[in-house]
């Protein structure tokens, strides 16, 4: 795409509404899970995401080589049954709060695996930030919280959160890589589309089959869920990506965990500890600053590059 062509202040919006959407995730999750298993409650989740993108997957036809439909579902394994599952069995251990918090260290590992598999160079200030937000989420895991009765935050569903943000890195550099000849909407709605087919398999050989007699409520949650926090949301944030860099529109995932941490006090009762409160800032602190230094690095290169 042609620098002129990107459209920054509509880029950043695009970014900033996925993320406070996403944040929205777990708590419609959360009431989900009340009448299903993890199982069924991502299932149903992609099943409405699906139906929200067919539109989209009519008109824009894929036209990967083998090499790329390979790639695409390497991807959407990692990120859709295999995030999803470990993800939402997480949550359904801890709070809300608890785990829209430990979301917040999405930017940080995506800043480790850019280093790693992307080569980029990251600066002392963004290690020093790393170890901010590792310590952030400890404090989250390891301290007191105090929830109401029927939701207690644990170590094992917190955990269980981070590791889902690890392994959703495959599906985001995959993506990524995806669309430098592929446009965001065939990406986002075939690699959905092909996670909604491994959900059809494998959770009923790992869950049982999916209850269909369920409540107004759960269905609403659900497809909430499927369109609002699935389909929109990736759409969103890919052509986001297109318009602004990632270094920068990562900032605007901490949007993210304030929004669920937010649901979960407010309209789940849920109650964070002091050290909890602590930890989240920490996380929030040190994505904004690792975002904004990989920033400044990146326009000092490009300054070098045409002196």
């Amino acid at each position: 795409m042609q620098q002129g062509k990107q459209n920054r202040p509509l880029g950043f919006a695009s970014c900033a509404s996925a993320s406070m959407l996403w944040g929205c995730g777990f708590f419609f999750g959360k009431i989900a899970l009340r009448e299903m298993n993890v199982g069924a409650m991502v299932f149903y989740r992609f099943v409405f995401a699906t139906l929200g993108l067919l539109p989209l997957m009519l008109t824009h036809k894929p036209r990967l080589s083998a090499k790329e439909w390979r790639l695409l579902l390497i991807g959407s394994f990692f990120g859709i049954p295999l995030q999803f599952l470990i993800q939402f069995y997480g949550l359904s251990l801890t709070t809300v709060s608890h785990a829209s918090l430990m979301v917040g260290t999405m930017p940080v590992i995506l800043a480790v695996g850019a280093t790693i598999f992307a080569r980029e160079r990251l600066p002392l200030l963004g290690w020093i930030a790393i170890a901010a937000s590792t310590c952030g989420a400890a404090l989250i895991v390891f301290g007191k919280s105090v929830a109401a009765a029927a939701a207690h935050p644990s170590l094992r569903g917190d955990l269980m959160v981070v590791a889902s943000m690890l392994i959703a890195l495959v599906w985001i550099l995959s993506n990524k890589k995806l669309m430098e000849s592929h446009s965001s909407i065939v990406i986002t709605s075939y690699g959905v589309l092909s996670g909604m087919l491994m959900l059809v398999l494998m959770v009923p050989m790992l869950y049982g089959v999916p209850p269909v007699h369920l409540s107004a409520k759960a269905w609403a949650a659900s497809a909430a869920a499927g369109f609002l926090c699935t389909a929109a949301t990736t759409l969103l944030w890919n052509w986001g990506l297109t318009q602004v860099p990632a270094s920068q529109a990562g900032v605007l995932l901490n949007m993210e965990p304030l929004i669920g941490s937010l649901l979960g006090v407010f309209l789940l009762g849920e109650r964070l500890g002091t050290a909890a409160y602590v930890g989240g800032g920490m996380i929030v602190v040190a994505a904004v600053t690792l975002t904004f230094s990989s920033s400044r690095a990146a326009k000092e290169a490009i300054a070098a590059e045409l002196s």
